[in-house]
């Protein structure tokens, strides 16, 4: 019998076993043995070493429409740094804007505005023109969230909208009384954190807050577990309080505190839940931490120090090896193998003469985006380098 008269899954088991460069050479044999080449099932073990192939740790996929063996081809860039670099937006103002990226769409705040913009490939000019506006905020938004019905804002007027996706109506939630500095959404659960020192609970029925908790600190994060059944705040770190703290939504009680040597002013600007039970948090302190919270809260399971001494002001990870951060200072985007405890690659997406923080990113399978005071920047780390905004 040869080879590929095999049956399939014992051939696509063999085929598990073999490396990138002897697929692609595999693949150049005939069109029928590219054919078999090419299917994902072969390239899943390659993908699970690699960063930001969609393959996460438990093996789920984050970008199932796009082919496993294309992923494997951009992940190599990711990892060398390979891109192409674009400023597909600029403004003249200075803002502290956040994105956030839903399929192909790219969601940006602008001042008191939300504007989405679509992502194609091949367009050569860019258009300024947003397909929407969310608008209603007297003042800068400050953060938003998307849910899949629902885009939810938080204004530094104190007020909380929640604009619904499919229509063009809008609810004004009964806010805080200074700007609110953070808010998370998951099903019908939103929590909101103010300069005022206190968090809000609500829910999509009501505009007026289910619980109110005070913390006797300004909050900078919040974040929901998946399982809905706790949240963590981030707060700055100005009193004699732990700034990370885990609540129990039903209960409001505080379940435990994280960590037990952050320095005064060591407040935590963003947080990432990558499980149920693993916490990414980071902020003025230069540190990302890993808290597995299954494990003793005092001390995280992992740390990585930005090197250049500037406060971290925002993460994504990509649910398997790499983290992506924002910094402080020049507008500096470092990606990490969490494998490793030294930076992978970096980039500097401001000139010395005119430095900005990376407010926010965001990245794709073959894009990161990063918001700095007066534009959004693009990298563009695939093969084929002809993406922009339209």
């Amino acid at each position: 019998m040869l080879l590929f008269q095999l049956p399939e899954d014992v051939l696509y088991h063999i085929l598990s076993y073999l490396d990138c460069k002897t697929l692609s050479r595999l693949s150049q044999v005939s069109k029928v043995i590219c054919h078999i080449v090419s299917r994902d099932v072969v390239w899943k073990n390659i993908a699970k070493g690699l960063l930001n192939t969609g393959i996460t740790r438990y093996w789920t996929d984050i970008y199932p429409h796009i082919l496993l063996k294309d992923r494997v081809k951009t992940a190599q860039n990711w990892c060398d740094g390979v891109c192409k670099r674009s400023t597909p937006l600029k403004w003249k103002t200075k803002l502290l804007p956040w994105i956030q990226l839903d399929g192909d769409t790219l969601f940006l705040s602008q001042a008191a505005e939300i504007r989405s913009y679509p992502l194609r490939h091949g367009c050569k000019k860019i258009r300024y023109n947003p397909v929407k506006v969310y608008s209603g905020h007297q003042a800068d938004v400050c953060r938003f969230v998307l849910t899949d019905s629902h885009l939810i804002s938080g204004g530094s007027d104190g007020k909380i909208l929640v604009h619904n996706r499919r229509s063009d109506s809008t609810m004004k939630l009964f806010g805080h009384n200074q700007e609110v500095n953070c808010i998370d959404s998951r099903n019908e659960l939103i929590v909101s954190g103010s300069r005022d020192q206190t968090i809000k609970i609500w829910t999509l029925a009501s505009s007026c807050p289910r619980d109110l908790i005070p913390l006797y600190d300004r909050v900078w994060s919040v974040v929901i577990n998946p399982t809905l059944s706790s949240f963590v705040t981030g707060t700055a770190c100005c009193e004699n309080l732990s700034p990370l703290r885990i609540w129990d939504v039903e209960r409001l009680e505080c379940v435990c505190s994280l960590g037990s040597d952050f320095r005064r002013g060591a407040g935590v600007l963003d947080m990432v839940f990558e499980t149920p039970f693993h916490l990414f948090t980071c902020g003025y302190d230069t540190f990302i931490r890993l808290w597995d919270l299954r494990l003793s809260p005092q001390k995280s399971v992992m740390e990585w120090e930005e090197p250049h001494d500037s406060a971290l002001y925002c993460m994504q990870t990509d649910g398997n090896h790499m983290i992506a951060s924002g910094s402080s200072y020049y507008g500096v985007v470092r990606l990490w193998d969490k494998r490793l405890t030294e930076c992978l690659q970096f980039f500097q997406l401001s000139s010395d003469l005119v430095s900005s923080p990376v407010y926010c990113l965001r990245f794709s399978s073959s894009h990161l985006y990063a918001a700095l005071a007066t534009a959004l920047h693009s990298l563009d780390f695939r093969h084929n380098l002809n993406i922009t905004i339209r």
